[in-house]
C-alpha cells in the first residue's frame, strides 16, 4: 500500500463511514423514488439537511470521544432507564426491518448483474456480512468498510453519464420549490427520516470509542476516561463534516440520475433500489445500469453491519454486556448475538408476505418516531457539563440541534398520520 493510500485511509474515520452508511439501499430507493416522482424539485433538501446532519453527528461523536461511552451507556447512567429501554427496543425493530430491506435489495441487484436465484444471493450476502463483522479484527474490518465507500462514487459517474440539464439542477438546488400537497410533504418526511436516522447516532458515538480503544486510550467501552487532546476533537469534526458532505453529495447525484431518467420518462412506480437500476438500462445504457447496481451492493455491505452493529452497541450498553467490534466472539457473546439475530431476522423478513416498500415505510415510521426524543436527549447530554465538562455545545450547535429536533417532530407526526 502506498503512503498516499495510507494517508487517505487514516483521514477516513467513523464520521466518513457513518456518512457512507446513510446512503444504504433503502435510502437509495427513497432518493430514486423522489427523483422519479418529483423530478428536480426536491434537490434542495440535500443542501438543506447538510448542516443539521453535521450538527447531530458531531454531537454524537463528541459524546463518545469525551466520555468513552456510547449513547446508550450515557443515557443509562444519567437519564431514565424506561426511556432508554423503549428507545433501544424501537431501534432494534427499525434496524432489523431496514436490514431485511437492504439485504433484499443487495440480492436483487446481484441477481441483475450475475444471474442466480434470489435466495442464493440473499444467503451468501447475509452470511458473508456476519462472518466479516464477527470474525475479522476491528482494524481490518474498518479498513474494509473504508474501501467500500469508493462504491458510492458510482453514483457520481452515473449522474454525468445521463447528461442532465445542469442549469435546471443548479436552480432547483439553491431555490427551494415548496408544495403543500400531501404527497410532496410526505415525501419530504420520508426523505428526512431516511437521511437523519437514529442508528447513525448510536453508531458514530460508539465508533469514536472504538478508535480510542485501538489507540490504547481506554481499555473498553465504558471502562476508563479517555485521554483525548484538542486535536482529537478537531479531527473528529473534520471527519464528520467530510463524511456528511460525502453522504449528501451522493444523495444529490442519485436524485439527479433518477430525475433525469426515470422522472423525465414518466416512470413513477419505483419502489426498490434494484428496480431503479433495472429501469435505468433502457434509458441510460448498460454502463449506467451496472454502476447503479454495483453501488447498491457496495452501500449495502457498509450499511448492514452499521445497522446491526448500532443495535448491538445499544442493547449491550443498556444491559451492561461487554461490547465492541474489537473484541472476539468469546469476549462479547451478547453483543455479537444481537448482531447475528438482527441480521438473520432481517434475512427471514424477505420471506414474509410484507412487500419491500411496506417494510421500508414502517422502518421510516419507527425511525421518524424515535428521532425526536433521541435528539432531545442528545441535546441534553451535549449541554451537560457534568458529562462533557468544557466540551459542551456552542451556540451554533444548539440552534441547529433545536431546529432539526422541531423539524423531525413534525416529520414524526406526518409519518404517523
Amino acid at each position: 500500500m502506498s503512503s498516499i493510500e495510507k494517508d487517505i485511509l487514516r483521514s477516513i474515520g467513523p464520521g466518513f463511514v457513518t456518512g457512507a452508511a446513510d446512503d444504504d439501499p433503502s435510502g437509495i430507493a427513497t432518493y430514486s423514488q423522489t427523483g422519479a416522482l418529483f423530478g428536480f424539485s426536491q434537490l434542495w433538501i440535500a443542501l438543506f439537511s447538510y448542516p443539521f446532519m453535521v450538527a447531530v453527528q458531531e454531537m454524537c461523536g463528541r459524546i463518545g470521544l469525551v466520555t468513552g461511552k456510547g449513547l446508550s451507556g450515557v443515557i443509562k447512567e444519567h437519564y431514565s432507564k424506561k426511556i432508554l429501554y423503549g428507545a433501544v427496543l424501537l431501534l432494534l425493530i427499525a434496524n432489523t426491518i431496514n436490514i431485511g430491506a437492504d439485504l433484499g435489495a443487495m440480492a436483487d441487484s446481484l441477481g441483475l448483474v450475475i444471474k442466480a436465484p434470489f435466495v442464493i444471493w440473499l444467503i451468501i450476502i447475509t452470511f458473508t456480512t456476519l462472518f466479516l463483522e464477527i470474525f475479522v479484527s476491528y482494524p481490518s474490518y474498518v479498513k474494509f468498510l473504508k474501501y467500500l465507500t469508493l462504491f458510492l462514487f458510482a453514483y457520481v459517474i452515473t449522474a454525468f453519464l445521463v447528461r442532465p440539464n445542469w442549469g435546471t439542477i443548479a436552480y432547483s438546488t439553491f431555490v427551494p420549490h415548496i408544495s403543500l400537497s400531501r404527497d410532496y410533504l410526505l415525501n419530504v418526511a420520508a426523505f428526512l427520516g431516511t437521511t437523519i436516522s437514529p442508528y447513525l447516532f448510536f453508531w458514530q458515538a460508539d465508533e469514536e470509542v472504538e478508535e480510542e480503544i485501538v489507540k490504547g486510550e481506554i481499555k473498553a467501552i465504558g471502562l476508563g476516561i479517555p485521554k483525548f487532546e484538542k486535536k482529537d476533537i478537531r479531527n473528529m469534526r473534520i471527519d464528520t463534516f467530510t463524511g456528511m458532505f460525502f453522504s449528501n453529495m451522493i444523495t444529490f447525484f442519485i436524485l439527479v440520475t433518477a430525475a433525469s431518467t426515470l422522472g423525465a420518462h414518466g416512470m413513477r412506480e419505483i419502489q426498490t433500489a434494484s428496480q431503479a437500476a433495472s429501469a435505468l438500462r433502457p434509458l441510460a445504457g448498460n454502463l449506467a445500469f451496472l454502476l447503479f447496481a454495483l453501488g447498491i451492493i457496495g452501500t449495502g455491505l457498509i450499511a448492514v453491519p452499521v445497522l446491526a452493529g448500532s443495535a448491538g452497541y445499544a442493547i449491550s450498553e443498556a444491559f451492561n454486556w461487554h461490547a465492541g467490534l474489537g473484541k472476539k466472539f468469546n469476549q462479547a457473546h451478547g453483543f455479537y448475538l444481537v448482531i447475528a439475530l438482527a441480521t438473520l431476522v432481517g434475512l427471514l423478513v424477505n420471506f414474509s408476505p410484507i412487500g419491500s416498500i411496506t417494510m421500508l415505510y414502517y422502518s421510516a415510521i419507527l425511525n421518524g418516531v424515535l428521532a425526536p426524543p433521541l435528539l432531545i436527549l442528545i441535546l441534553l447530554v451535549s449541554n451537560n457539563e457534568k458529562i462533557l465538562g468544557t466540551r459542551t455545545n456552542g451556540w451554533l450547535s444548539n440552534i441547529l440541534g433545536i431546529v432539526i429536533t422541531l423539524v423531525m417532530g413534525v416529520v414524526a407526526v406526518s409519518l404517523l398520520f
